[in-house]
Order: structure tokens, then C-alpha cells, then sequence
């Protein structure tokens, strides 16, 4: 009989659920949502009662399509409710509604988490995993991880395209602010002096990445194939022709591309991927899809399961 878990990943814009089955490490189902978790909370500091009341829907939906009980799902969530001054009364609120018992991480095991769930699928890609740098960009955070064989460097920098997209539609300098972020993320991989990064691959994870490496096979946000995306190289000609698309498109026609409530942030995501290749000195990256709630579910299976 296979063992299941079902995890959930709640960010500051995406809510990610998976049924996985640990036996034969496999996706059985999961639902994807944006509930724009930290609408606002740059300028007021808390998650608003709309946004609560979006996840608790979402939560709802994802029961009816993945069939599980939010009581024995393993639930984390990240930037936005570390950030949160309501955070504690949010998640009360969302075991009471709900069921769901959510934990706060904090940077350091998002990144490890996040690392598991790469490793096994570059394993299943059949790509070399030996050295890597992996971007994973959110939406109120951004991590870098620097895996060398069996051990790893992780930082997790205080900018994600939501944030940096609200600070941006706050008439923030946008330039001046990546300039400065390339400088922290130049000062991180300076301190951990190593010889020479063109002996590192360049992974990337998360929404903007997939999202490029999907316009490049020609899908778009229906015909969304992460079996097709997982494993595809991304290049700076890549980012360049879709900043191409972005700017002479109209917001409907981008929502077909990437969905509704990603629109107004995927413009600085793109920009925040592209800095990182700058200060990497990379042409190309591979993209997977595979992140945090893999990740979980990997984790629970090597501990609990004990596959």
C-alpha cells in the first residue's frame, strides 16, 4: 500500500497544495492558486481580512480537487507571515475555519527544503548535481543556495516580487533598489570564497523562471505542462524576448501567459532573475518546478516513511 502526504505551501502570492506519494516518489494531484496573501502589507504591516478570507476559499477549492483532510496535511508558510504582525491571529484563525495547523519557517529551512526537492529532481532529470547555485524567487523573499556535493550555503534576502513590486508601484527606484540587492547577493558569494562559480551550474525555481521556460516551448498559463518545463535551459535571449512580449502586450493578453493575479509582479520577477545571472557571470540556467512543497513532502516521506 502506498504512503501519501499531502503538504501545502502558502507564500505571499501563491497558494500550492500536493498529494505525493512517498513509495514510488511521485505527484498523485495538486491545485495551485494565487491568493495575493500580502496584498498590502508592505504599507500596513498585517495580512488583511480579505486575504485570509481568499486562502480559507482556496483551502475549500483544493479539498474538492486534491480530496484530503486540511487537518493531516502538513502545512508551511514563509516571507509574508514572517513578516506579518497579525501573524499568530491569522493562522488561529485559519485552524479554526479550516483545520489547517500551518508552521512559520524561516529562511534557512525554506532553503533546505527548497534544496531536497531540487536535488531529487535533478536526479530524476538525469542532470549532474554535484555544484549548483539555486535562485528561488518568492514573493516576499528571495534564496540563493550554493550546494558543493554534500554541503551547501544558503542566504535568504529580504525581497521578493511582490514586496519589491509594491515598493516599485510606491514610486520606489526600481533600478537604484536591484542595484543595491546585487551588491548583498555579491557580498554573500564573496564571503563563501569560492574558486571559481563557472564551475557551478545556475538552477532556478519558482514562478518566473517556469513561467519564461513555458513561453519559450510555446505554452502558456492553460496549457501549462510542468513535465514538459522541468529541465528546460533558460537563457539571457530568453529573459530579453520575453520582456519583449510583456511590453507589447496588453494585460489580457499577458494573464493568458501567466495567469491572473501574477500580472502586475512578473515584470520584477524577470528583473530580479536577470540580476542574478548578471552577478553570476551566467548565460543559461535549468529551470525546474520543483520547490518548497515538494520539498515537505520529500522531507516527511525520509523521516516518517522511511523510504
Amino acid at each position: 500500500m502506498n504512503q501519501e502526504v499531502v503538504t501545502i505551501d502558502l507564500g505571499s502570492n501563491s497558494f500550492r497544495v500536493l498529494k505525493y506519494d512517498c513509495t514510488n516518489h511521485k505527484i498523485i494531484s495538486e491545485y495551485n492558486e494565487v491568493v495575493g496573501m500580502a496584498d498590502g502589507l508592505v504599507d500596513t504591516g498585517i495580512i488583511s481580512k480579505e486575504a485570509m478570507q481568499r486562502v480559507v476559499n482556496a483551502i475549500s477549492h483544493s479539498v474538492e480537487v486534491v480530496n484530503y483532510n486540511p487537518v493531516d496535511a502538513i502545512c508551511v508558510t514563509t516571507a509574508a507571515m514572517r513578516k506579518a504582525s497579525n501573524n499568530q491571529e491569522v493562522l488561529k484563525y485559519f485552524k479554526e475555519i479550516s483545520g489547517t495547523d500551518f508552521s512559520i519557517i524561516d529562511g534557512n529551512e525554506e532553503a533546505r527544503l527548497t534544496l531536497l526537492a531540487v536535488k531529487y529532481a535533478l536526479k530524476r532529470e538525469n542532470i549532474n548535481s554535484n555544484k549548483f547555485v539555486l535562485l528561488d524567487i518568492g514573493g516576499g523573499s528571495t534564496e540563493i543556495i550554493v550546494n558543493t556535493n554534500d554541503n551547501y550555503d544558503a542566504h535568504s534576502f529580504d525581497f521578493g516580487i511582490v514586496t519589491m513590486t509594491q515598493k516599485y508601484l510606491a514610486h520606489h527606484d526600481l533600478h537604484n533598489d536591484l542595484e543595491n540587492r546585487k551588491q548583498e547577493i555579491k557580498k554573500f558569494l564573496d564571503s563563501l570564497k569560492i574558486d571559481d562559480l563557472k564551475d557551478y551550474s545556475f538552477v532556478a525555481t519558482a514562478g518566473t523562471p517556469t513561467t519564461i521556460a513555458a513561453i519559450k516551448l510555446g505554452q502558456d498559463f492553460f496549457s501549462y505542462d510542468r513535465n514538459i518545463v522541468n529541465g528546460t535551459i533558460v537563457n539571457l535571449e530568453d529573459i530579453s524576448y520575453c520582456l519583449d512580449i510583456f511590453k507589447n502586450s496588453s494585460n489580457e493578453e499577458i494573464a493568458k501567459l501567466v495567469g491572473r493575479g501574477r500580472v502586475e509582479f512578473i515584470e520584477v520577477g524577470i528583473f530580479i532573475y536577470k540580476v542574478i545571472f548578471e552577478v553570476l557571470e551566467k548565460n543559461e540556467s535549468i529551470v525546474l518546478d520543483d520547490g518548497l512543497r515538494e520539498g515537505v513532502a520529500i522531507n516527511y516521506c525520509e523521516t516518517k516513511c522511511k523510504i
